[in-house]
């Protein structure tokens, strides 16, 4: 039966452009999840967009004296040219600052606060006497208290992953300008985590097994080592009111109103499509399963507080009397962090490769198959140019691409660019067919279970196998004296490359329509992906959005029928020469 799969991957900033690590650790598993549940016929809503409001934008609008609006426009259209270059797959990618965001954001906060779990507090906030304001949590900096590092955020020390208050740090200053800071008092609005701290617990320790190790014990613990209120607004002018009288001059922080986008967008979604409570289906059918991706710095935002802010709202929101309870997250699917050559990845010192600069050098399919190749699932890995180039040449070109156009343009070459009908099956023929159609569930479930690194490795070594065939049944050389035996291997190996197109499409999802197109068919294995405007009552705002209804792959072995015309086929992956892609990959780095 067909499932409801949420995809939800983590908001990104919208205050440069996206680098490696990020599409690694976040965008590219997330779309292999999604392409895979697409093709075996569940019903998939991805979703996310661009954090608007987050103080890096800010941050980066008073560095360059512009508006934050036009800090988060400038790159929110990047994030979409990126994404649809990378083949990043979301239902719908909009950003934070819509009417509709706005709307589900400010009802969650009355509906938390309604239900008892959010107070008020008189707290101390560090004040710039020389930027004459408060300053947001992002705008300080000083040494962690748990581990002693020396440049952790007001909020969180990216080190060791403590969230924290600005008021915990040591030797706490202005980062914008280094100056000293003092404290004020000023009242904020708090979500009381202590008091929803049981609940939160008894959802991690319920059947929370399959997920991956560094997620459930960092959540577990830290749940156990005592949760305490924190603070849901500051003194800025960016950012979302909050919808009460009396308190015009606060903003929803965004650590609060950034994981609702989850919700919002998946309302948005709806409504763009003309059926506005669709997204129920995915947010309160107890059969549907809701996936978060995410790098692990974002593993208690996913893990804890968003299940906290659903719990607060008594998981009710919207609801109708046949709508049972909102659904919590199924699974947080959490990679550690990918470095660059040994290094870690640094976007205040410029040392990563972006995204959008790769992508005008390289295809993106060779780009997707390296890094989830590399995928950091369960610890820290590296991006190694010998070892990139390594992978494009002995595995994309070497043993997939030359096992493809060798056998379609032998096919077309030598039967009249038509799939031959085949004779009896011998016992080599039928060990193959089994073998790539026992690939479906082998590789399937290793996608089902988020294990990625994995199910690419059985899928290229499905590959290797259908090469060993060949070599044992060499239709290039029967060809000369049994025309119809090699009819029947040419029959068989392109059956097999059918069903490897469908096992390598969530990986590859270019180069995987190109041997669609080869093999005769018409149509597409999965949908278009584009930007579409949407307008709103006072503003209009460009999405990233996906047509699923033009796509035609299913995630089954091969049917393809003798007598099926043939198009030409051309190499499917370009061999690198290492001196030259080592140069351009260091220019990239140091650019």
């Amino acid at each position: 039966m067909s499932e409801n799969i949420l995809v939800c991957t983590a908001w990104p900033y919208a205050n440069g452009d996206q680098h490696l690590g990020h599409v690694a650790g976040n965008f590219l598993p997330a779309d292999i999840f999604a392409r895979y549940h697409r093709l075996k016929g569940n019903r998939v809503l991805m979703v996310s967009g661009s954090d608007a409001h987050g103080t890096p934008i800010t941050v980066k609008a008073d560095e360059e004296g512009v508006s934050p609006r036009e800090i988060f426009e400038r790159y929110h259209r990047r994030f979409l040219e990126t994404f649809i270059g990378l083949g990043i797959s979301y239902d719908l990618f909009t950003h934070t600052n819509t009417e509709n965001h706005y709307r589900v954001s400010q009802d969650i906060f009355t509906a938390a606060l309604n239900n008892g779990y959010i107070y008020k507090e008189t707290q101390q906030q560090f004040y710039s006497a020389a930027l004459k304001r408060f300053l947001p949590d992002r705008y300080i900096e000083g040494t962690c208290p748990k581990c002693g590092y020396e440049s952790a955020r007001g909020d969180q020390c990216d080190n060791c992953k403590t969230l924290l208050e600005p008021t915990e740090l040591i030797n706490p200053h202005a980062k914008m300008d280094n100056s000293p800071l003092e404290l004020r008092e000023t009242e904020h609005f708090f979500l009381d985590l202590a008091k929803l701290s049981d609940q939160i617990l008894a959802y991690l320790e319920d059947g929370k097994e399959f997920w991956r190790p560094n997620v459930i014990n960092f959540s577990k613990n830290y749940v156990k080592e005592g949760l305490r209120g924190r603070p849901i607004t500051r003194d800025i002018d960016w950012g979302i009111p909050i919808p009460l009288e009396g308190y015009e001059t606060k903003r929803l922080y965004v650590w609060f109103e950034a994981v609702i986008g989850y919700l919002s967008a998946s309302i948005e979604w709806s409504v763009n499509h003309g059926t506005p409570d669709a997204w129920k289906d995915w947010w309160y059918n107890p059969a549907a399963k809701t996936y978060y991706f995410m790098g692990k710095d974002n593993i208690p935002f996913h893990a804890i507080i968003w299940p906290g802010e659903l719990l607060a709202t008594g998981r009710k929101l919207y609801a109708t009397e046949n709508d049972g309870l909102m659904n919590l997250p199924y699974d947080v699917v959490s990679n550690e962090y990918l470095t660059m050559t040994g290094a870690k990845i640094s976007t205040s010192r410029n040392y990563a490769i972006w995204a959008p600069d790769i992508l005008e050098r390289f295809d993106p399919d060779p780009v997707r198959y390296y890094l989830n190749a590399i995928a950091p699932e369960t610890r820290d890995s590296d991006f190694m140019f010998d070892d990139f180039i390594r992978r494009n040449n002995d595995e994309l070109v070497a043993t997939w691409g030359n096992l493809v156009n060798r056998m379609l343009g032998f096919a077309f070459k030598r039967f009249d660019a038509t799939v031959p009908e085949p004779g009896e099956l011998g016992d080599l023929d039928r060990e193959i067919l089994a073998t790539v159609a026992e690939g479906f569930d082998t590789v399937g479930n290793l996608l089902a279970a988020a294990k990625f690194k994995a199910a690419q490795q059985a899928a290229m070594k499905l590959a290797q196998a259908a090469n060993i065939y060949l070599d044992r049944k060499a239709p290039w050389k029967t060809i000369k004296t049994d025309r119809d035996a090699t009819a029947t291997t040419v029959f068989v190996i392109l059956r097999v490359i059918d069903s490897l197109k469908t096992i390598f499409a969530p990986f590859l999802p270019f180069t995987s329509q190109k041997v669609h197109e080869y093999l005769g068919y018409d149509g597409q294995l999965f949908g278009e992906i584009g930007t579409q405007e949407f307008s709103e009552t006072n503003r209009s705002h460009t999405a990233l959005v996906y047509h699923p209804e033009k796509a035609a792959g299913v995630w089954q072995p091969s049917e393809l029928p003798a007598g099926q015309k043939l198009r030409k086929p051309a190499p499917l992956f370009k061999k690198f020469d290492p001196k030259e892609t080592e140069a351009v990959l260091m220019e990239l780095l140091e650019n």
